[in-house]
């Protein structure tokens, strides 16, 4: 009774799932599609438009196959991955992306299969965000009004494991309370022994659990997809000649699954698929646990209580991701929804999430693909609005690493440092100059991200505990930005890739936008002297600023070059933060410009070429005041996503003539695109203190 209650369970939430999900968010064609995605060494995509057109891939693009197959009625079909190429593939019928869960569903062989990837990915709940664990589920119907026998196989290559696959694995079996599991992991577990961009992790255990009520039958072996792709069956004994390379003989973990289909009804199975390496982190030489085992929780402990709730979660899930939606949709259009629910998991992904000597969490974003670094200042700032839409509290976890290193005698400069070091070794800055010289620095770039983001941080919060924890930073901060800030000397920016800048008016703004930030602490903490010292000068600074940009109809990209125009995105915080010190004449003339010079797939960044940022747009989009402009710049991005020819997890820098990849992918910053969302004052409030046990469909 109870195995037939829990399916009944499984049946139900992938039945909420279906229902509540929109339609219209199926008609987006994403780059790549999120399965598994938890950090940047657990991120499993499919990288084309069907799950069958090839092996899944790690956001690098390196293949980490996960196989699926099944025989209906002792015919085999192929549901995901690309081999075997003499298997059939089902039909592919849609994929759908929500924000916690996707969606395939695929028909053949007189049988509907919808197969489905979740992780209970909800920041307002971080021990639960930190879980490792995404449950895939597989929900069949029968279509012809007739009963059919079924067997699944899910089978997962040991590259899940390592970086390389000429690296030795071992493998091996467990049982908890209430699931048989499979593990594999490389030999020498030389934990946090690299860092850098292009690597895949090669510490730690990929984890297969199956629920023991399933029926299933489980093998670690290299043979397991041709034995049941032949006979229907698993090999009935485990390869035990170890350590051996996935290259060569290493074993395969693979389930297999029995499912009798009725007539009417649907049957479902699940199983759990998950990561655990010990130390995720380490920050100035001190290694730093998994959020989830800042207590020493066992694994199997965290696997068994992932097992208990997965009926509540499921539900939970099929929940948030419709409310999500629809209040996406309800803040920015139905093409704004599709780009935004795209970019949630690929943000929280690109994050490894650790606990400090105190417990507490700590929220690190890697750069990917631009460099590798870890904690970079300017990658945190565009990222900002998604922790500031749904849990502040993530962002003053990725804050504070920067602060207590900034604070250390070590780092001797008046300006914000850029990075922490390459991920995911948090040891001290990397780029440009390091430590040791102001050369290739970006000084007042973040600077002011870092003054912006603790004044918002406080503001959203609803008290100023960090400010007056580093006010001594802050001041020194605001000194340096007071006097380089508002006509920039050649220095890079967050857009570095186009080179150093002189009299950035953009950066300006950023550097004055700063500075009415620290104003606004002042008021905060209890200082109102120095607040109105600050705001006071911001004003004037403003002013300033106006007549040094402008140039006709729009405003310059630099304050020396007329004729040029750029993007001013950092004027956005004016708005959301209550500034108000740049006079709305401002957005309204830039506004006006940009809607003159859009191209098929967007807004160029500025005037010197055809790329574009994903991010900044829609920043920039915020900037208007009528819904009909954010639209016009929202569209082609829409259109973009649906049309580029790189297919990867969606990049943040492209062209904006013909759709391809400048560079960048997989990177957190998308999640700067909850900017729109989070301009919406009550919309923000309601995301921030949304109970996600209790969370209810607002359709």
């Amino acid at each position: 009774m109870e195995a037939f209650a829990s399916r009944r369970l499984i049946a139900v939430s992938s039945f909420l799932l279906s229902a509540l999900l929109p339609a219209a968010a199926q008609q987006l064609r994403p780059p790549a599609v999120p399965l598994i995605t938890h950090n940047p060494y657990f991120s499993v995509w499919s990288m084309g438009d069907k799950l069958t057109g090839g092996p899944t891939r790690h956001w690098t693009g390196a293949e980490q196959p996960f196989t699926g197959l099944l025989r209906i009625d002792g015919k085999p079909f192929r549901y995901m991955g690309g081999w075997p190429g003499d298997v059939p593939a089902m039909e592919q019928q849609s994929v759908t992306v929500g924000a916690t869960n996707t969606t395939y569903v695929f028909t053949g062989g007189g049988v509907k299969l919808t197969l489905d990837f979740f992780t209970p990915a909800f920041p307002q709940d971080i021990d639960l965000l930190s879980r490792p664990v995404t449950y895939l589920t597989w929900t069949l119907d029968s279509t012809d009004n007739s009963s059919h026998k079924v067997e699944l196989l899910l089978d997962v290559d040991g590259r899940i494991a390592v970086d390389t696959d000429n690296q030795k694995v071992t493998w091996g079996r467990s049982d908890t309370t209430n699931l048989h599991v499979l593990n594999i992991g490389s030999r020498d577990q030389q934990v946090l022994n690299r860092s850098g961009d292009n690597l895949r992790i090669d510490w730690g255990y990929f984890h297969l659990a199956v629920p023991n009520d399933e029926a299933a039958t489980l093998a670690a072996s290299r043979e397991a997809i041709h034995d049941f792709v032949h006979t229907g069956m698993l090999p009935t004994s485990d390869d035990m000649d170890m350590p051996a390379t996935p290259r060569d003989d290493a074993a395969q973990l693979a389930v297999e699954l029995p499912i009798d289909v009725p007539v009417s009804g649907s049957a479902s199975r699940h199983v759990l698929v998950s990561y655990t390496e010990d130390y995720a982190i380490e920050y100035l030489g001190r290694k730093q646990r998994p959020y989830w085992q800042r207590n020493n929780k066992p694994v199997q402990e965290m696997l068994t209580e992932a097992e208990q709730q997965y009926s509540e979660l499921m539900d939970r899930g099929a929940k948030y991701d419709a409310d999500l939606a629809a209040d996406l949709e309800k803040a920015g259009g139905p093409g704004y929804r599709d780009v935004a629910l795209l970019a949630y998991r690929q943000t929280l992904a690109a994050h490894g999430l650790s606990a400090d000597i105190d417990g507490k969490p700590r929220l690190y974003a890697k750069e990917n693909f631009s460099d590798g670094d870890i904690a970079t200042v300017d990658v945190i700032y565009p990222t900002a609005p998604f922790f500031l839409f749904f849990n502040p509290e993530l962002l003053e976890a990725e804050l504070k690493p920067v602060f207590d290193y900034a604070e250390l005698p070590r780092w001797r400069f008046p300006f914000a440092p850029h990075d922490l070091g390459f991920y995911p070794l948090a040891d001290g800055q990397v780029y440009g100059g390091g430590e040791q010289t102001e050369e290739n620095q970006m000084p007042v770039e973040e600077t002011g991200n870092l003054l912006i983001l603790a004044a918002a941080l406080g503001q959203t919060e609803g008290n100023w505990h960090v400010a007056k924890e580093y006010w001594p930073l802050f001041t020194k901060w605001a000194e340096y930005l007071k006097d380089k800030g508002l006509d920039p000397e050649n220095q890079l920016s967050t857009d570095d890739f186009a080179g150093h800048l002189a009299h950035n008016a953009n950066l300006s703004i950023k550097a004055i936008d700063a500075l009415a930030a620290y104003a606004q602490m002042a008021r905060g903490i209890g200082d109102p002297v120095t607040a109105k010292k600050y705001e006071v000068m911001t004003r004037g600074m403003a002013t300033k600023w106006e007549q040094l940009a402008r140039d006709g109809d729009h405003y310059k990209l630099a304050f020396d070059r007329p004729d040029t125009w750029s993007q001013k995105y950092n004027l956005v915080w004016d708005q959301i933060l209550g500034f108000h010190i740049f006079p709305n004449s401002v957005r309204q003339t830039e506004m006006a410009f940009y809607l003159k010079h859009i191209n098929e797939y967007g807004l160029p960044l500025d005037s010197r070429a055809d790329y574009t940022k994903l991010d900044w747009q829609v920043w920039t989009a915020t900037l208007a005041d009528k819904r009909e402009d954010f639209d016009a710049i929202m569209a082609p991005i829409q259109k973009w996503v649906s049309a580029t020819p790189s297919r990867v997890p969606l990049t943040d820098w492209y062209d904006t003539k013909t759709g391809e990849k400048s560079g960048f992918q997989a990177r957190s910053v998308v999640g700067g695109v909850y900017i729109k969302a989070l301009a919406d004052k009550s919309l923000a409030e309601k995301w921030r203190t949304v109970d996600t046990k209790t969370a209810q469909s607002s359709n």
